[in-house]
């Protein structure tokens, strides 16, 4: 069978209430990760090398990072996202350039 794993994947770093009560991945998506995330995580890392097919389509595509047709690529390049690095998009620069010399406070005229 291919992506083998003998225990449950589970993220507690990341999902500290596990992977399916995170809200992130539909109940399959979490069910596929829990029965072989273990294996998907050693070929993404180089760690086992693919022992079928599959694997190694799944090696390909994760690799490529273009969009991934086969099932288990496509949830494991999700699961990339989800714990990758937030962006953060602000509406609005920063007020000052960290140079102050400029700054001159408005004089009160209610004097």
């Amino acid at each position: 069978m291919s992506f083998e794993s003998a225990k449950p994947f589970q993220d507690f770093t990341h999902f500290p209430r596990g992977l399916r009560r995170c809200g992130e991945f539909t109940v399959t998506e979490a069910q596929l990760l829990e029965q072989c995330g273990h294996a998907m995580l050693s070929l993404y890392t180089g760690q086992r090398a693919p022992m079928t097919d599959d694997e190694q389509r799944f090696v390909e595509q994760v690799q490529q990072q273009a969009t991934p047709e086969l099932r288990h690529a496509r949830v494991w390049m999700k699961y990339l996202k989800v714990i990758g690095p937030r962006r953060v998009h602000r509406l609005c620069s920063p007020m000052s350039t960290g140079n102050d010399d400029d700054y001159e406070p408005a004089e009160d005229s209610a004097d």
